[in-house]
């Protein structure tokens, strides 16, 4: 029998908010429940295929019970936890903070997770789910946005992210007009970024996440030229599958899940890592400020590190683990090749999401807020 949760008496103030939380120190018994938002694809119980199930064991060995709401986007993560009622969220690095800065998430007791030290070194202290030395969650999983691309099209990988972004005549003859699709969030704002750091670098953009006004406007230009490319605004994947079988779409920023779902389908779909390089995403297990059921929560994201979900998650979603040795260690489905494939060696071509700031390294309130990132692409995709 695990021993009752005690609470430390050390209070961790909270992003300059005037709620702190107290801080376990010990896990106990689980409560019986866990209920958690996440990712698409990120926690499989085999109902969409047997071979991949991290849960049902974790329910046998703990008898917490979980349960699962998807969200499609960071703000829809963002959205659910500000509602409550949930426990742990696997929080994007564009909503890690916010979640901080918010006080919906607690601090993380590393302690109290054995296999933290396991985790890959350059993600144990990141800064979307590190604050002032505080931990808020621990790390999931990572990976880039890649350019997903119609083989059939394209006889060889694109080299430019332009094909989703420039009006032209694609290798089968015919325009990208109406058959290339944009990410449905405020965080594309940062692919476009990205794009122009290398197409316009009298812009002098550092970051795609800390942009000046000249620079945001610029990013904002793109988008809008984007706009007349554009079929459809994507958020849900499985729907983006669909288009790319049924609905003539041959190009589009996605994730490797939706990639290898349809490779897996025999459908003529592979991914690139184009010239520019890429956004990206690092994943975060935070846990809810008011969780009910600390317990499981701390169960759960030790669970995570496992070796053998590490490798399994890796394969069943085609992301990088954290805990580098599941690439090698046979413990699961993943090898070497696959983390390379999933791109494990393009760490440093990938800005991670992030939340912009006003405070940024170009000086204090230079840059532009998420709140008008948020409200500027909505007009965006709206034709303004």
């Amino acid at each position: 029998m695990l021993k009752r949760v005690l609470i430390s008496t050390t209070i961790l103030a909270v992003a300059g908010s005037n709620m702190a939380f107290a801080q376990m120190t010990e896990v106990g018994a689980g409560e019986g429940a866990l209920n958690i938002v996440a990712w698409p694809g990120y926690i499989e119980r085999g109902e969409t295929d047997k071979a991949y199930d991290w849960v049902t064991k974790f329910e046998e060995a703990t008898g917490c019970m979980v349960s699962v709401k998807t969200a499609n986007t960071s703000d829809e993560m963002v959205a659910l936890m500000n509602e409550g009622g949930f426990d742990l969220v696997t929080a994007s690095g564009d909503a890690s903070l916010r979640l901080v800065a918010g006080a919906r998430v607690q601090p993380i007791n590393t302690d109290l997770v054995p296999s933290w030290s396991k985790i890959d070194e350059r993600l144990q202290n990141a800064s979307w789910h590190t604050v002032d030395g505080v931990h808020y969650g621990v790390p999931y999983q990572w990976g880039p946005n890649v350019l997903m691309y119609n083989t059939n099209v394209f006889k060889e990988p694109p080299k430019s992210w332009s094909v989703v972004f420039e009006e032209q005549t694609l290798p089968d003859g015919k325009s990208n007009k109406g058959r290339v699709q944009a990410y449905d969030g405020p965080i594309h704002i940062a692919d476009a970024a990205q794009y122009l750091m290398a197409h316009k670098p009298e812009l002098g953009i550092t970051s795609p996440y800390e942009l000046n006004e000249d620079q945001y406007k610029a990013a904002l230009d793109l988008l809008r030229q984007q706009r007349e490319l554009v079929g459809r605004y994507w958020h849900d994947a499985m729907i983006q599958i669909d288009d790319f079988k049924n609905e003539g779409v041959v190009a589009s920023g996605s994730w490797p899940f939706q990639v290898g779902l349809l490779a897996a389908e025999g459908q003529p779909v592979a991914s690139t890592i184009p010239e520019e390089g890429a956004t990206g995403w690092a994943d975060t297990t935070m846990m809810e400020a008011d969780a009910a059921h600390p317990n499981c929560a701390y169960m759960w994201m030790e669970h995570t590190l496992s070796s053998n979900l590490q490798s399994d998650l890796s394969t069943w979603f085609g992301s990088v683990p954290v805990v580098p040795a599941a690439c090698t260690d046979g413990s699961g489905m993943q090898t070497a090749e696959g983390c390379t494939a999933n791109g494990m060696d393009d760490f440093d071509r990938i800005r991670f999401w992030t939340t912009p700031t006003a405070n940024c390294a170009q000086g204090e309130n230079a840059c532009v807020p998420y709140y008008r990132w948020v409200s500027d692409y909505i007009g965006v995709i709206g034709g303004r």
